[in-house]
């Protein structure tokens, strides 16, 4: 039991340092890309595959099926490509446009870490921690470009602390509880027209609009706290199921509310605005998700997996900034609860080399172009996926994995006839997007 105790110390210590950012390759501001097991299988073996820890990220019952103590560690790369293409963006109403000719490109790259360990307590209970970031988002814009006033950078680095306790109701059933403690800080920074302001206010000529910039960026942070439930059932010696369920989470993300003007003109009408630097928040609810999953060793070299995953995005309806107890901007989002489903297959090349392979389709919850929003410039994507598993010992294992990601055509309507646009203008044009994900993993059992 000591010799348990000082590797779950060990673990823990390793798990302080891990921390991501990532602009998601999955729907929404998801991350998945915690596994390169689970992501050579397209997310197919999420809920039923338990090939080894790094699974309970997904179903914490995963560790059940794991014997003795394991560590396991990986990092995966993300780099996310999306433009906006036929764009125009102007004040409401007006036939003025605010194209200063710069990128439209957003796409970001970013390294998602996570880490995995289990030991077994005794015939009936094993404990687990998992460190993930299962959410993320990086869009960066350049700050002279033509939907500058609606975004110009979106961060958000999460990182969830899962520790584990799994029950071994009988041979074939595993039954596992995890806390969630969810960490998240945030960067929000768009454009703002302080010559539109300038000139609304009776201080410049109508020549002004769009041509005296300022800049506004929100940062916070704050953490949150959720559970994990999962069940693995054998239900016959090739086949196994899984199901797990991740509460949500809700943050409010208290920091600062930062104003800045490089033009001489803009310095001057911010100066007489009231526009100043203050303490700002904002509500985030990271979503609940289910996972469904089914795993059939169809012969002794191949095995065939299949997985259904629900996710609550109907808890994000707005995003609103708040400071000194006024409202500052709102983005409403109103998303819709999506459906993302995999399929997959292993195949045993010898006794060294495991090859894996996945296809999936996934749901944007974004509803219509008239709540697309260059912050999250969300569609509907398929996935396909290649890796690897190589195990020179029955103890140590390497996977890699790749997964490329066909995003469909999104088209943004962002009306500046809406009150929440009045000060942001028209923004319209289509996004295409498409991302390439490598995952690298080791495993190790004691």
């Amino acid at each position: 039991m000591h010799n348990k105790i000082n590797k779950l110390t060990l673990a823990v210590t390793l798990a302080s340092a891990v921390m991501a950012s990532g602009h998601a390759a999955a729907s929404g501001f998801q991350v998945r890309e915690q596994s390169a097991k689970v992501l050579g299988n397209a997310m197919a073996g999420a809920a039923a595959g338990a090939e080894d820890v790094s699974y309970m990220t997904f179903n914490p019952a995963a560790i059940g099926n794991v014997e003795g103590t394991q560590v396991a560690g990986g990092i995966s790369y993300i780099d996310a490509n999306f433009k906006l293409t036929d764009a125009s963006a102007s004040p409401a109403g007006s036939p003025l446009s605010y194209d200063r000719g710069g990128s439209r490109e957003g796409g970001e790259e970013a390294w998602v870490p996570s880490f995995a360990f289990k030991t077994r307590l005794n015939e009936r209970f094993d404990l687990g921690l998992a460190i993930s970031a299962p959410y993320g988002l990086s869009t960066k814009y350049d700050k002279e470009w033509i939907g500058r006033y609606h975004a110009v950078e979106t961060e958000l680095e999460t990182i969830d602390i899962q520790p584990t306790l799994n029950y071994r109701a009988t041979d074939r059933l595993n039954l596992a509880v995890g806390l969630r403690a969810q960490y998240a800080d945030a960067t929000l920074s768009n454009a703002i027209d302080l010559g539109g302001q300038g000139v609304r206010a009776g201080q410049l000529p109508p020549s002004a609009i769009g041509n005296a910039d300022g800049m506004a960026e929100v940062t916070g942070d704050d953490w949150g706290y959720g559970y994990t439930l999962g069940a693995l059932f054998q239900a016959t010696e090739r086949t196994r199921l899984g199901i797990s369920y991740r509460s949500e989470v809700e943050l409010t993300l208290d920091g600062d509310v930062d104003y800045s003007s490089g033009d001489p003109v803009g310095q001057q009408v911010l100066a007489v605005s009231g526009l100043q630097d203050a303490g700002g928040k904002a509500d985030l609810t990271t979503p609940a998700n289910l996972n469904l999953g089914i795993y059939h060793q169809l012969t002794d070299r191949l095995a065939l997996m299949a997985n259904a995953e629900w996710t609550e995005w109907s808890s994000f309806k707005e995003l609103t900034v708040e400071s000194g107890g006024r409202e500052l901007s709102t983005t409403t989002e109103n998303w819709d609860d999506t459906w993302a489903f995999s399929v997959g297959a292993n195949y045993q090349l010898n006794q060294q080399w495991l090859l894996r392979a996945g296809l999936g389709v996934d749901e944007s919850p974004v509803p219509d172009s008239e709540h697309r929003t260059p912050r999250v410039p969300d569609a509907d994507r398929r996935w396909a996926t290649l890796g690897a598993t190589w195990m020179p010992t029955s103890e140590f294992g390497v996977t890699a994995g790749y997964m490329h990601v066909f995003g469909d055509d999104g088209d943004i309507d962002q009306s500046g006839t809406k009150p929440e646009n009045a000060r942001r203008g028209d923004l319209s044009g289509t996004y295409e997007v498409d991302a390439n994900v490598f995952a690298l993993s080791m495993d190790y059992r004691f």
